[in-house]
This record gives structure tokens, C-alpha cells and sequence, in this order.
């Protein structure tokens, strides 16, 4: 058997090599096989440590989870930087002038707050560093073509939280490691704990399967992954509910797990209902 592919095979796998180029913005996929780490990092001018995400392809769902997590189905993703933590309680009383958290603590997640609560840090954030606010809040939008900071949609959050695995968590299929990397009902004491004490996922992101939800700029609709966008998927246009992801510190295994979604009302100021589980972590786009 000859050890050289066949002419035409080498043409097709160069033809989808390239369409990849070109969705990608001109650079290769990433996936657990071409993965090049360490991947760069800066520090903004506010003092929050970020991470540049490359471009990449990856799938997104999980044909195994729960039924909206289905069908699992393949998306590409452009560049972006991402938080390297959750936003901290410190970060967000600097810019906005007060602390809503239920577990006062600087260094731990900020929480029981809303969606909108932060997007308006998103805006300030952008606007303290010279940048252009993705949001306009009557009425409310997101321009994604801007240079400021939002929140990422669940797409661009799962294919961080996965970094080029396709196993149940980014580090594997085992719960029993998850202590390891996150903060959840069986070792959370029931409370927030200071980001950044549990290891990091292949990507050098932290506390991606736990300690709080993070909102995501994406409204939750259960049958979304019926009606697949292959590039940057946005989600819906509106709706009732706005999608957390990761799972925090009352969660369970499962509920940890990369591919879970959740969702709650962008509104809602009852803490009964979760709020002091509920954070977040900003993104901006890649300026080439």
C-alpha cells in the first residue's frame, strides 16, 4: 500500500483547510490537537488580567447532557480576550461605587447581581479605558463591532471553558477531580471563595466550573442548538431569560459540567432564587 494519500484526497483536505483560513480570519482552527499554549495574556488599564483566546473551531453542546444541551453541533469562534477570573468584588466597587455581594469578601466573585447590573460595568469598564461601549441601554443593544468590554455570548464561554477538549469538563471526565479546579456544593462551605485558588483550565482560565454562574450575552431559548449558526452564534434576539453558565458554588457535579446551560430573568432581584450564586466575567474582540 502506497504511504501517499491520493492526489484528489490532498486537494480536498486542502480545500476544507482553507475555507477553515477563511472563516477563521485567516488563521488555522484550534482544537486539542493544534492547541499552542502558554497563550499570550495582558493586564488593562483598569489592572484586569485577560487572556487572548485564538480563533478556533470546536463542538459546541453535548449529545450526552441534558436535552437542550442537543444536538451537539460544530462552530468556529473568532479571536477574543477574555477575563482571566471573575470579575472580583474590589473590580466592580472601583468602577461602579458599591459592593451588592452577599459574601463581602475583595477578592471573591462579585455577586447577587443582575444581567443588567453587568452589562453597565461592561459600559464603564470600556469607557474608563478610552474604549467604545458595546451596549446602549434605551433600548437596549449590543454592537459587537465594538472595542469595549461585554459579555460573551454561551458559544464563545463554552469554547473557553472547553479550550480544546471534548470531554464532560476541561479536564476530563472524572468528577471526582473537580475539587481540583472548582468550587461547588461538596467543598464550597456554602459561600463565595476568592478567585483564583483552584487550578485552571488548559487555557489558563480560572473557576470557569464553579464558585458563581456566569452571565452570558446570550437570551436562552431550551431548542436553540435546533437552529445552528456556524460562526459566531449569537443566540436568539430577545427573549424572556438570559443565559449563566459554569456552575457556582451550590451546584452539583453535573450542573459543572462544560456544556450545561442555564438561564434566569435578566431582572430578577429576589436572592432567594440564586442571585448570590450568579457573577460574571468579560470579553472584547481581537483588534488585528
Amino acid at each position: 500500500m502506497s504511504l501517499h494519500p491520493h492526489p484528489k484526497v490532498e486537494i480536498v483536505f486542502l480545500s476544507v483547510f482553507f475555507l477553515l483560513l477563511i472563516s477563521c480570519g485567516g488563521k488555522p482552527p484550534s482544537d486539542s490537537t493544534s492547541l499552542i499554549t502558554p497563550l499570550k495574556q495582558i493586564v488593562t488599564k483598569t489592572g484586569v488580567e485577560m487572556v487572548r483566546l485564538p480563533c478556533g473551531e470546536f463542538i459546541l453542546g453535548n449529545d450526552e447532557g441534558e436535552s437542550d444541551e442537543k444536538p451537539a453541533h460544530r462552530v468556529t469562534v473568532s479571536a477574543f480576550y477574555m477575563d482571566k477570573y471573575e470579575v472580583t468584588q474590589i473590580q466592580f466597587q472601583s468602577l461602579m461605587g458599591q459592593n451588592p455581594s452577599k459574601y463581602k469578601e475583595p477578592d471573591c466573585p462579585v455577586e447577587q447581581l443582575g444581567w443588567l447590573a453587568a452589562v453597565k460595568y461592561c459600559n464603564m469598564r470600556s469607557l474608563r479605558e478610552g474604549l467604545n461601549s458595546c451596549y446602549t441601554l434605551e433600548p437596549l443593544h449590543c454592537n459587537y463591532a465594538a472595542n469595549g468590554y461585554r459579555l460573551p455570548t454561551e458559544a464563545e464561554w463554552e469554547y473557553a471553558c472547553k479550550a480544546g477538549t471534548q470531554t464532560q469538563y476541561s479536564f476530563g471526565n472524572d468528577s471526582a477531580q473537580l475539587g481540583k479546579y472548582a468550587w461547588y456544593q461538596d467543598n464550597s462551605n456554602k459561600t463565595t471563595h476568592p478567585v483564583g485558588e483552584k487550578a485552571p483550565n488548559p487555557w489558563g482560565l480560572y473557576d470557569l466550573h464553579g464558585n458563581v454562574w456566569e452571565w452570558c450575552n446570550t437570551y436562552y431559548r431550551e431548542d436553540e442548538y435546533s437552529h445552528p449558526a456556524a460562526q459566531d452564534p449569537r443566540g436568539p434576539k430577545s427573549g424572556e431569560e438570559c443565559v449563566l453558565r459554569g456552575g457556582g458554588w451550590n451546584s452539583s457535579e453535573d450542573y459543572c459540567r462544560s456544556s450545561v446551560r442555564f438561564s434566569e430573568s435578566p431582572g430578577l432581584a429576589d436572592v432567594c432564587f440564586g442571585y448570590d450564586a450568579y457573577g460574571f466575567r468579560c470579553i472584547r474582540k481581537v483588534e488585528e
